[in-house]
């Protein structure tokens, strides 16, 4: 059951005249209209008039420890609710009892009815002895956005329509490099990150030591998906599933073409920050700042989190350099061929012109195109997880090649970064399954792996933009999926000429993942990511039109139960 919490509006209402008639004995309710019993005649307010104007919380904190009838005695004494809280000391002179353990009820109940309301958009600092007006539905830890800190679900009483995760981080626990002045400033500007497809700030506070964020509600992560389906998600029949999946991505990547277009970045992309709600809808955490693991520590061991690693973009763990580049091999190809087709997998092992370009022209790490390499992951987990191949596989495929006699236990390294060649022949994997595929659904896979290859590239700067990415899973699930809606359909800056930017092919077989810098006029996309393009830029009216237009609806020809509930 939940509490009932005494806001100013609650105690205006409660406390009336005929309440407190019927809660202090019957022999002094006429005493309510006499005179107050100070101010020597010099004042004709009444005993009653003195509670409704100046005395409401405390009458109903001497209610609550049961001794209404002192009310009397407070009011002669000049008390008001303005002398809250009321130190230990002197309660022995408003209770008019030095009953120690009456008087620490008083001290403690009274935080009860002077209570501060958790607000949206607002950090509240709660002092030790205060209440903070909050319910626990669920202990239980749900999805963590950090497994080291326990997050639950919760109800606050100004919004009961709607259920909250809240994340418990010890103040402690914030690195020392890290002042908890700008950890809290990072909070509060999470407060501008406001798409359904992004998980929410709404408010936030300290109590005890800890700092407390309330976000949108998650039942569960990606990371929990791969490794076990929900039970609600498995009860979809699969044709709802699959669609469910294939519109995850273009919501996924919806989600960070808003959060680019605000200037900002995610910077920790993986399976552990992807949520879902209980209607399945995806949601991309943006707790990379609020992550204490990713500050620094005087353990490179505590610091290193395997998970962000194994998603994360090449230069955010090290940058190429042209030491012993004499001694690495030019470009490499391999191929694979199946029933359906050969499958060019070329790859460029890198070299010293792409040493030498990367320190050149990019001197420091592009968050944005960093986590579009990271989205790129995610994707083929998803996609992999449509073909039904597990992500344990994948993690194994990825390391197979850092197998090796003698090595024992040792940890292999899955990262997609440094295992591209193996990410490049599971996609042809994934390619083959695919064209096996006779539904319309399956039609969609290719062209996001050749969409995927690009988003992998070792360079930055060959990287799509999320702008270019969300266009192409656009195209992608209208005319190759036959979803003929899109869960997400919005305009983030300069849209218009999205599709002319991003030229891919349109060659199911042309996977491959680019390993070196491009130059002259080889460039697989129609448009290099600028160095500046963490700067959103300013919408052109003729492309949003011309976007407008390619985006009219057509004739609604398949149905698609998928979508009554959203995603």
């Amino acid at each position: 059951m939940a509490a009932i919490w005494w806001n100013t509006a609650r105690i205006e209402s409660t406390v009336t005249r005929d309440f407190v008639s019927s809660r202090i004995p019957t022999d002094r309710i006429d005493d309510l209209d006499a005179a107050t019993g100070f101010g020597d005649g010099l004042t004709d307010g009444t005993y009653w008039e003195w509670i409704e104007d100046k005395a409401k919380r405390i009458f109903l904190i001497l209610d609550d420890i049961g001794i209404p009838e002192n009310i009397f005695g407070v009011v002669d004494n000049s008390w008001d609710d303005g002398d809250l809280p009321i130190s230990f000391e002197q309660l022995d002179r408003l209770t008019g009892k030095s009953d120690v353990k009456l008087n620490w009820k008083f001290y403690d109940r009274q935080f009860y009815y002077m209570l501060k309301e958790i607000d949206e958009g607002i950090h509240t600092i709660y002092e030790d002895d205060e209440v903070v007006p909050i319910n626990v539905v669920e202990k239980r830890p749900v999805a963590a956005l950090n497994q080291n800190h326990s997050i639950d679900k919760v109800i606050v009483p100004s919004r009961p329509d709607l259920i909250f995760s809240r994340r418990r981080i010890p103040i402690a626990s914030i690195p020392k490099d890290a002042a908890y002045e700008d950890f809290l400033g990072e909070v509060r500007r999470t407060r501008n990150s406001q798409n359904e497809h992004v998980v929410s700030y709404f408010a936030s506070y300290t109590h005890l030591g800890t700092l407390y964020v309330l976000f949108t509600s998650s039942d569960y992560s990606l990371k929990n998906l791969l490794a076990t389906m929900p039970a609600p998600l498995k009860a979809l029949s699969k044709p709802e599933r699959r669609a469910h999946t294939m519109n995850w991505i273009h919501c996924l990547v919806d989600g960070l073409c808003y959060l680019h277009s605000k200037g900002r970045s995610h910077r920790n992309i993986k399976p552990s920050t992807i949520l879902f709600d209980s209607d399945h809808r995806i949601l991309l955490a943006d707790t990379a700042h609020l992550n204490v693991e990713s500050g620094g520590s005087s353990s490179d061991t505590a610091a290193f989190n395997k998970e962000s690693y194994d998603y994360a973009a090449p230069e955010q763990w090290f940058r190429p350099s042209n030491t012993n580049s004499a001694h690495r091999k030019g470009p490499m190809a391999s191929s694979m061929t199946s029933s359906a087709g050969n499958y060019s997998l070329s790859i460029s092992r890198g070299g010293p012109e792409f040493s030498s370009a990367h320190h050149a022209i990019t001197p420091k790490l592009d968050p944005q195109a960093a986590d579009v390499f990271s989205l790129g992951c995610i994707i083929l987990e998803l996609l992999s997880l449509q073909m039904k191949r597990t992500s344990k596989s994948f993690a194994s495929h990825r390391g197979a090649k850092h197998k090796s006699a003698g090595r024992g236990g040792a940890v292999l390294d899955t990262s997609f970064h440094k295992n591209l060649g193996q990410v490049e022949s599971w996609m042809a994997g994934l390619a083959k399954d695919a064209s096996k595929k006779d539904e319309p659904i399956f039609h969609g896979v290719a062209p996001t792996l050749q969409l995927v290859a690009r988003m992998l590239s070792v360079s930055p700067l060959d990287r799509p933009t999320a702008r270019e990415v969300e266009q192409h899973m656009y195209r992608t699930l209208t005319e190759h999926c036959q979803i003929l809606e899109p869960h997400c359909v919005h305009q983030y800056g300069s849209l218009g000429s999205a599709l002319d930017d991003l030229r891919l092919s349109d060659d199911p077989e042309d996977i491959s993942i680019y390993t070196k810098r491009h130059s002259g006029n080889a460039w697989p996309l129609g448009h290099r990511r600028s160095t500046s393009s963490a700067t959103p830029r300013s919408p052109r009216d003729s492309g949003f039109h011309a976007m407008q237009a390619m985006r009219a609806p057509g004739p609604q020809n398949w149905a698609a139960p998928v979508y009554a509930g959203g995603i």
